[in-house]
C-alpha cells in the first residue's frame, strides 16, 4: 500500500513548496491539486466538462500559476460537480507506490481521509500576501485582499471547505524560512514512518 502525504493549506502558506521537497526527499510523487481547478478553469468552456477532459498534459501549461488561473480555479472549485469529476484523477494519482504526496485545500479531509501524514500549513495573512507579491510581481494590499477573499471563498464553500482535519499536525510557516519548515514536516513524516 503507498504511503501518503496529505497537505493541506490556503494559498501562500508554503504547502506546495513543503509538498515538493517531501515528494524529493522520500522519493515519491506529487501532486498539486490546485493545478487541476487552475487548468479546468484555463480550459474555458463549461467546467464540468473541462473537468472531465483533463489529462497530465493540461497541468504544464505555464499559465497556471497566475493570480487570474488563481482566482478562477476557487471559483470553479465550489461546484460540486467539477469537484466530483476531479476525485477520482487524485485518488488514482494518490495510489502510485512507493507513495504521493498531495497538496491543496481538502486531501486530508476529502480527497485521502486515511493519509498516513496530514499537514496543515498556515501563516499570516499579511505573510502570505508578501511571498504571493514577490512571487507574481504584484502590488502587497491588492495581494492581501486577493487572498482575504478567496480563502473566505474556500472556507464558506458548501463542497469540500477548506480547513484542517481533525487529525492533521498544524504547520505555521509564518516565522519560519524554507529550511526550517521542511525540516519540520519531514520529522513529522519521520515520527510516523518510524
Amino acid at each position: 500500500m503507498p504511503f501518503i502525504i496529505a497537505i493541506d493549506g490556503p494559498a501562500a502558506s508554503g504547502k506546495g513548496t513543503i509538498a515538493r521537497a517531501l515528494a524529493a526527499h522520500f522519493g515519491f510523487h506529487h501532486l498539486d491539486t490546485g493545478l487541476l481547478y487552475r487548468a479546468t478553469g484555463a480550459k474555458g468552456g463549461d467546467p464540468v466538462t473541462a473537468a472531465l477532459s483533463l489529462d497530465a498534459s493540461d497541468l504544464a501549461r505555464a499559465d497556471l500559476r497566475s493570480a487570474e488561473a488563481g482566482q478562477a480555479a476557487s471559483r470553479i472549485a465550489a461546484i460540486p460537480e467539477v469537484r466530483a469529476a476531479l476525485v477520482d484523477f487524485q485518488h488514482r494519482f494518490a495510489a502510485q507506490e512507493p507513495g504521493a504526496v498531495l497538496d491543496g485545500r481538502d486531501i486530508g479531509t476529502v480527497i485521502c481521509p486515511d493519509a498516513a501524514v496530514k499537514l496543515y500549513v498556515t501563516a499570516s495573512d499579511q505573510v502570505r500576501a508578501r511571498r504571493r507579491a514577490a512571487e507574481l510581481g504584484a502590488d502587497p494590499e491588492e495581494m492581501l485582499a486577493q487572498l482575504q477573499e478567496r480563502d473566505r471563498r474556500d472556507s464558506e464553500r458548501t463542497a469540500a471547505p477548506l480547513k484542517p482535519a481533525p487529525d492533521a499536525v498544524l504547520l505555521d510557516t509564518t516565522h519560519l524560512g524554507i529550511p526550517e519548515a521542511i525540516a519540520q514536516a519531514i520529522a513529522q513524516v519521520n515520527k510516523v514512518r518510524g
